[in-house]
């Protein structure tokens, strides 16, 4: 297998660190808009860098990554981008015809008169609209293929064919209790995306009433995250397994909810206040004349990196899927979830926690695709796939999962 990575960021970098202790494909091209950053993280892999080469590429230039899929004999390409090149890159893997997998779907269009109610553009409308083309042309594109969208999806797939005859409710459930020694406000991902998922209007899924929407930070609850994490108060955001769960499996109602914390609600709402969360450029006059910037984008550039976090963050991150439903005629609820100590991840593979828990899955994905385990064509979830192999193999990566009797 050959891999184009587009994205050496941090959860791109993270990605090459962990492929590199496995053998199960041939050669890895990291691109990246920054050459010296795709660089960098070639470099880093010591022996192993040899199976890694660093190129510059623009995510948004569709013709240009077809060019460098077909240049470099790429069977697949693995997205490592925010949301925004999702379509161009999803596009140039079937012009090239190779597969495809992402972390994070593309992106939603709110509801232009109610969109706390109504659903405009639901996350992954684009890419699910093309199935017939990926179909015809007998590839695979894995959306959602991070942690959460990802593995989330894989424990609910699990919770469906092991543990319950039927499920009334699917609720991914995410939190923590990292701190960043140093700052007042440093998100350990990407805050681009955050804004996108927190400020969007959150999606739930009934089956008798299909997908709508609600106000951003609904329905607050407590939620008791295992391994010390602790109680931490978690609140409706918009996310993409409340579109891919009902997809495959027959759940009642589906619900994503993230831990977030009064704080950074609270500097998400600021932010959307000012109108700094927008996409669209504005003038902006500099010394040199006028410029057009990307509010967003202005907010991400002041922020400290994500990836360059890790030496000061403390603490733990889970992502999980709670399950309620009946069991041989008895009621049952469980908690499926994997936690991560960011010491932990930085002590072995130098990354820090979160975007180490996020890369971590689209290479087990990648694997198991390697060795014909999963296998399949068209625009698909985690959910199509059997579970088993891939929670097998998460913990021969060296990452346990766990799962809570409620």
């Amino acid at each position: 297998m050959r891999i184009l990575l587009v994205g050496a960021g941090g959860v791109g970098t993270a990605i090459t660190r962990i492929a590199a202790r496995r053998s199960f494909f041939d050669h890895m091209v990291v691109a990246d808009y920054d050459l010296p950053r795709a660089k960098s993280a070639v470099a880093a892999l010591g022996d192993q860098a040899h199976r890694f080469t660093p190129v510059r590429i623009d995510a948004a230039d569709a013709a240009a990554v077809t060019a460098l899929l077909r240049e470099h004999r790429c069977d697949v390409l693995l997205n490592a981008t925010d949301p925004r090149f999702v379509m161009p890159l999803f596009d140039a893997a079937l012009a090239a015809g190779v597969d495809y997998l992402d972390m994070a779907m593309s992106m939603s269009k709110p509801h232009p008169d109610r969109p706390y109610e109504k659903v405009g553009v639901k996350l992954g409308d684009e890419q699910f609209a093309r199935d017939p083309a990926w179909r015809e042309g007998g590839r695979l594109a894995l959306v959602g293929m991070g942690v959460e969208p990802g593995l989330a999806d894989v424990f609910a797939r699990y919770a469906a064919d092991e543990l319950f005859d039927e499920i009334e409710e699917v609720g991914i459930r995410d939190g923590a209790n990292l701190t960043v020694d140093g700052y007042d406000f440093a998100p350990s991902f990407s805050i681009w995306t955050t804004i996108e998922e927190c400020l969007n209007p959150p999606l739930i899924y009934e089956k008798d009433r299909g997908w709508y929407t609600t106000e951003p930070f609904s329905e607050p609850e407590v939620f008791d995250f295992p391994d010390g994490i602790g109680p931490v108060e978690c609140v409706n955001v918009e996310h993409e397994e409340v579109v891919l769960v009902p997809r495959w499996i027959p759940a009642q109602r589906v619900t994503f909810k993230y831990g977030l914390g009064q704080e950074f609600i609270g500097t998400l709402k600021t932010l959307h206040a000012l109108g700094v969360d927008r996409t669209e450029p504005v003038a902006v006059r500099t010394d040199e004349g006028t410029a057009r910037v990307s509010p967003r984008d202005v907010v991400a550039a002041v922020l400290p990196d994500p990836a360059e976090l890790g030496e000061r963050m403390r603490g733990k991150t889970c992502a999980g899927t709670w399950v309620k439903g009946v069991k041989d005629g008895r009621p049952r609820e469980v908690y499926l979830y994997h936690v991560v100590d960011n010491q932990w991840s930085m002590r072995e593979y130098g990354s820090q926690a979160v975007v180490w828990q996020t890369a971590v899955n689209p290479v087990v994905a990648l694997e198991l695709l390697a060795d014909g385990a999963w296998k399949g064509t068209g625009v698909l979830g985690p959910e199509a796939f059997e579970p088993r192999p891939f929670l097998d193999l998460l913990v021969e990566y060296g990452s346990p999962w766990g799962m809570r009797d409620h």
